[in-house]
């Protein structure tokens, strides 16, 4: 059974905050839905006194790897014996609620976000509920010193005279926090903090129409959103690499244009997919808005309205011809993709008058005789025989081969596979410039790379793909056609 919430009211955020519990994590690693705490440190601080401090080694009944063991100076001797998350949540939960007010404490960190979500994972897996409102340190001391370029722990202890007597342990890290914000205190106008403090802590307030809670559900990590309005139509889909960042930035008091505000007010649902990394973030975007067609989102192109140049070889002919007609084997004959038929036939004209093409031989020019250039000086004379036909029809493929479309560079069917930050990966199916799905599992995997005949040429998948195999020289991908040995999602 899930614990329930602390009912008492907010902090009264127009003055100081009155109790603050200064929290420092260490942990395995980066991502909390992978990785474990290790260690817990909590200072806690009433109307500028420290009342308590607490700490304690975790066991979190994994490895800790060797860089961490480095880092933190703890090691798995270290943690063998300690108590787990398991058998001192219930203390830790006390520790961070509230004592002496009725208020819930402000929960504060330096990069606050990643130790609340540490501590809100570790708390769901033994079905206990946390929410607090949240002060980040390091926000706070950019807010106040925007003069200064960094502001790590180290450097915020360097510039106000702090010590730590355990750097990089709990206890100790989370003593240097609460001793910063007791210097602010000390040293700056009780109006000026506590307008910092006021800011950072409503900067993500969520409409009273959304779920409660809904801005401590979001994951940190990258993926796609969609905000629902009323009866549940798609208003706005797009990909971030934080979708915490992402939907809340939405709610941000700085988004005041009209359209933001509009879509603010509409918005009665969020949903999002979580991905390992930006390429399926980008993909799964682009299906989302194809599939939902949301209110706010620009179509994206579709086969049926974009255009490519054909250039058959030896020919100085140009011919424009909708996507959706091209067999992807011969793409390395085609040039460019436009939104429609008369942009298409813009750029040409534009390459033409740049690179002295004939327009007649192209096919754009319907006059007898020489073409219009020719005459005015701008043409190298292939329409009146000056310039042999074949050096025109070489000219003109030159003239535009900055726009060939590449042909697919897999013997068929392949799965690229992409790790996320914390070790997990996705495999993203891809057929001829197509998005067919992303596996996380064999079935999927199997489902997938059985799936019958693709669709046409998709110009934004193959814009994203292109300039993913460009930035990633090495890919790891794995043949899916009849000839290939199944893949496992795992392997």
């Amino acid at each position: 059974m899930a614990a329930p919430e602390d009912s008492g009211p907010a902090q009264d955020l127009a003055g100081l905050p009155r109790d603050i519990v200064f929290v420092d994590l260490e942990t395995t690693g980066a991502n909390a839905a992978y990785h474990r705490i290790t260690e817990v440190g909590i200072v806690r601080i009433e109307d500028g006194c420290v009342v308590d401090e607490w700490s304690s080694l975790v066991n979190p009944e994994c490895e800790i790897p060797a860089y961490i063991q480095s880092f933190t100076g703890i090691t798995n001797e270290m943690v063998a014996a300690a108590p787990r998350f398991a058998d001192i949540a219930a203390l830790v939960l006390e520790k961070l609620r509230s004592a002496s007010f009725r208020a819930a404490p402000v929960f504060a960190a330096h990069n606050a976000r990643f130790d609340y979500a540490f501590l809100r994972a570790e708390f769901r897996r033994v079905e206990l509920n946390f929410s607090a409102p949240v002060l980040c340190t390091v926000k706070l001391s950019r807010r106040l010193f925007p003069q200064h370029l960094r502001h790590n722990l180290d450097a915020v202890m360097e510039r106000n005279g702090l010590v730590c007597s355990a750097r990089h342990r709990a206890l100790g890290d989370a003593r240097v926090i609460g001793d910063f914000w007791l210097k602010l205190r000390r040293e700056l106008p009780e109006a000026a903090l506590a307008a910092a403090a006021h800011g950072m802590l409503s900067a993500h307030q969520l409409p009273a129409h959304l779920p409660e809670g809904l801005a401590d559900e979001l994951p940190e990590g990258p993926g796609v959103y969609c905000l629902y309005g009323a009866d549940d139509i798609p208003l706005y889909v797009r990909k971030s690499a934080s979708l915490r960042l992402g939907v809340l930035g939405h709610f941000s008091a700085d988004r005041a244009g009209s359209k933001d505000r509009k879509l603010k007010e509409a918005v009665r649902r969020v949903d999002w997919i979580e991905t390992a990394g930006e390429l399926g973030a980008l993909l799964r975007e682009a299906e989302c808005i194809k599939k939902l067609r949301p209110v706010h989102n620009r179509r994206l192109d579709s086969t049926l309205q974009s255009f490519t140049v054909r250039m058959p070889e030896l020919s100085g002919r140009a011919e424009i011809t909708a996507l959706s007609a091209v067999d992807a084997a011969d793409l390395e004959d085609s040039f460019g993709v436009f939104h429609s038929f008369n942009d298409a036939r813009r750029a040409l004209k534009e390459i033409a008058g740049a690179k002295q093409l004939c327009l007649k031989l192209l096919g754009l020019e319907d006059a007898g005789g020489s073409c219009l250039a020719y005459q005015v000086g701008r043409c190298k004379g292939g329409c009146t025989g000056k310039e042999p036909l074949i050096l025109h029809a070489v000219r003109a493929r030159m003239a535009l081969s900055a726009l060939k479309l590449k042909s697919w560079p897999f013997p068929g069917r392949a799965a690229l596979r992409e790790r996320g930050p914390a070790g997990g990966a996705d495999l993203h199916v891809v057929d001829r410039w197509v998005y067919l799905g992303t596996a996380r599992g064999d079935d999927e995997l199997a489902a997938l790379a059985q799936r019958g005949p693709v669709g046409a040429f998709d110009p934004h998948v193959y814009r994203v793909l292109t300039r993913y195999f460009a930035s990633h020289p090495k890919l790891d991908w794995h043949d899916l056609s009849e000839r290939a040995h199944p893949l496992s999602a795992g392997s």
